[in-house]
């Protein structure tokens, strides 16, 4: 039987939270002890990575856990599903919630620690009977981030006030971490170019690390929201990977409107008509502005679309190298 450490122990075990790690890991509910047990691993030494998640956690994340303990000393993963960033109650509602099997990922994968508040401890003005954030045009809490020159189009522009409440949660989770490296996934990619935006702008003491998409052996990027496809949805799902890979191989041939990088991608999706397009787009991968060019580096096709209820998003690098080797999980 697994020994789950408190954060007393693994704070003066020392050594141990390293040694221990099949053991389990330490849970944290509030942001002070969070903060605290962080800032006493700094001063022993130790770099802290972090992985910033909303829990379900599958394959991708655990390949941002385990890049994150290569590269540092401690790692501290937090498990919060964050309603502000939700335009839906029945979105909110149905996020997959799977904390036990979490904590396990978590520590086969090499972390040290979780941090995983209530909706009171992250936002004390809502209480833990928070619904989404933008379902009655409540804001958040007294205080909200906004990065709008990045967060107007594609995503933003489909999920009003979503990455409203992404920059002000990742702001409140960086700044209780305090000094560290920060791991997040390219395959939600307007995300992480927000969150660089941010901690840039707001001097915030972390590294932001990208790490690459993690795709199951016929594509599909893992994704939490996955559990949600039936399996005529699943396999109806291919076509956002095929149509990006269609784009691709274009820009690889010297093609370099991006006007015509998109329809090939929306007329890849046009076939597959249990799949509702939302944007297939050709922007520059730093400011995720349209594309005026293919032949611009750096340079990210986007996709998303609607399969069913499950709403899906993916994105490509057309000059860079192949995919993160498949995960160990097969496509059905």
């Amino acid at each position: 039987m697994s020994t789950v450490l408190s954060p007393t122990t693994a704070l003066q075990a020392g050594d141990t939270l390293s040694a221990d790690r099949a053991a389990g890991v330490a849970v944290i509910g509030t942001v002070a002890e969070y903060s605290g047990t962080l800032d006493a691993l700094r001063r022993s030494g130790r770099s802290v990575g972090v992985v910033p998640t909303m829990g379900a956690l599958h394959d991708g994340h655990r390949s941002l856990i385990e890049r994150a303990a290569r590269e540092c000393d401690v790692v501290a993963v937090s498990i919060f599903v964050n309603p502000t960033q939700f335009g839906s109650a029945a979105d909110l509602a149905h996020y997959p919630r799977t904390l036990d099997a979490d904590l396990g990922m978590v520590a086969s994968a090499g972390g040290d620690l979780v941090f995983a508040p209530s909706v009171a401890e992250m936002y004390p003005d809502l209480g833990d009977g928070a619904q989404a954030g933008t379902t009655d045009g409540a804001q958040p809490g007294k205080t909200t981030v906004s990065a709008p020159a990045l967060a107007a189009r594609w995503e933003g522009a489909s999920r009003p006030g979503h990455f409203d409440g992404v920059a002000t949660v990742v702001v409140k989770l960086l700044s209780a971490a305090g000094r560290c490296r920060a791991y997040f996934g390219e395959k939600d990619f307007q995300q992480l170019a927000l969150v660089r935006r941010v901690a840039r702008d707001l001097c915030l003491p972390t590294e932001v690390v990208g790490c690459q998409t993690v795709r199951h052996l016929d594509g599909l990027a893992l994704s939490s929201r996955n559990v949600r496809l039936s399996a005529g949805e699943r396999r109806a799902s291919l076509v956002l990977y095929r149509a990006l890979r269609s784009g691709a191989d274009l820009v690889a041939r010297g093609e370099i409107d991006p006007t015509v990088v998109e329809a090939e991608m929306t007329r890849v999706v046009a076939r597959a008509p249990a799949v509702a397009l939302d944007y297939a787009a050709v922007v520059d991968a730093d400011d995720l502005e349209p594309a005026h060019t293919c032949a611009a580096r750096p340079l990210r096709l986007l996709i998303a679309a609607a399969v069913g209820p499950v709403r899906l998003i993916d994105n490509l690098d057309p000059h860079g190298p192949e995919p993160t080797p498949p995960s160990r999980l097969p496509g059905v």
